[in-house]
């Protein structure tokens, strides 16, 4: 009950913040719709309103503050409104809608397993590879580091091109780019957690006359167990942010990101942040699904997760 006191506690601090901010953000929208109704605003001219600092337009107009959580594209959104576009977009829709997040959902989640599932096995090889070559640690894994660098909203468009010029279109091209930010984090976890085992282990193994493979599924794919898992939470995350990214540059009609351009291209604020927070959910589940995975795997190995 105290954690959950502390969770309920945090999340209310979270949401009066975000009510707060709203006033100050979409206070300058409200007072043109007002004035453009009639009503007297202070002070009088846009031009004067430009140049005057958001809590002062504020403090000279209150009555507008209960406007600023009820505009139809306000700068930033209300929780509530949020709330209410996320309903009606899964719950008040068909799954086969093209306006229902559920159904963008499921195109973006079939990317992000399919480059999920690619970047967790060339992880997983690649961590192999180094644990037992010298020649691959020195070689592979400064590469794989400097990889990380170039940031992927430049390196997408590149990949999408390329693909796209040799006749690689439809899921694949983003795939390919949800499995490019996923392996790293499986490549790091994998090669701590194959490295585990301490010295005395290893030993035991060798006076047991223990062959390299035995030694590997024996002891160090074992002890690698709560390292990957660990590395995989952050690895689908990451797959999805590259599914989402990746349907950015080709102006995809369908998915999480498609849902973000839309709303984008037409103002729809309510729509990119409802789209956003259907794309947190989705992580969170996946994240969860992972979890439990983890402390059954653990549990049957009579490891504590």
């Amino acid at each position: 009950m105290k954690s959950f006191f502390a969770v309920l506690t945090v999340v209310a601090a979270i949401i009066a913040f975000w009510y707060a901010a709203c006033v100050p953000m979409n206070i300058k929208g409200v007072l043109d719709q007002a004035e453009r109704a009639g009503a007297e605003i202070t002070p009088a001219t846009a031009k004067e309103r430009r140049d005057m600092g958001t809590f002062g337009l504020v403090a000279k107009n209150t009555f507008a503050i209960g406007d600023t959580w009820a505009q139809d594209r306000p700068r930033l959104p209300a929780p509530h409104q949020v709330a209410a576009e996320l309903w009606k977009t899964t719950v008040q829709k068909k799954v086969t809608s093209k306006r229902s997040l559920i159904y963008h959902g499921q195109v973006t989640l079939s990317a992000t397993l399919l480059g999920f599932a690619i970047g967790t096995g060339l992880g997983i090889l690649l961590a192999v590879g180094i644990v037992h070559s010298k020649v691959m640690d020195m070689s592979v894994m400064p590469w794989a580091i400097v990889s990380q660098t170039i940031p992927i909203i430049a390196l997408a468009p590149m990949i999408i091109v390329v693909l796209y010029s040799i006749g690689v279109q439809g899921i694949l091209p983003k795939a390919i780019i949800s499995a490019y930010l996923s392996f790293f984090p499986v490549v790091v976890g994998m090669v701590k957690g194959l490295r585990s085992p301490d010295s005395m282990q290893l030993d035991l193994l060798k006076t047991y006359s223990a062959s390299t493979s035995q030694g590997f599924w024996k002891l160090r794919l074992p002890s690698s167990l709560p390292y990957l898992f660990a590395s995989l939470k952050i690895g689908i995350a990451a797959s999805l942010v590259g599914a989402i990214v990746g349907e950015l540059p080709t102006g995809a009609v369908a998915g999480l990101g498609a849902r973000l351009l839309a709303g984008s291209y037409y103002g729809q604020t309510v729509q990119i942040w409802s789209a956003l927070f259907a794309a947190a959910i989705l992580a969170a589940l996946l994240v969860a699904l992972l979890g439990l995975i983890e402390r059954v795997v653990l549990k049957r190995m009579g490891m504590s997760a």
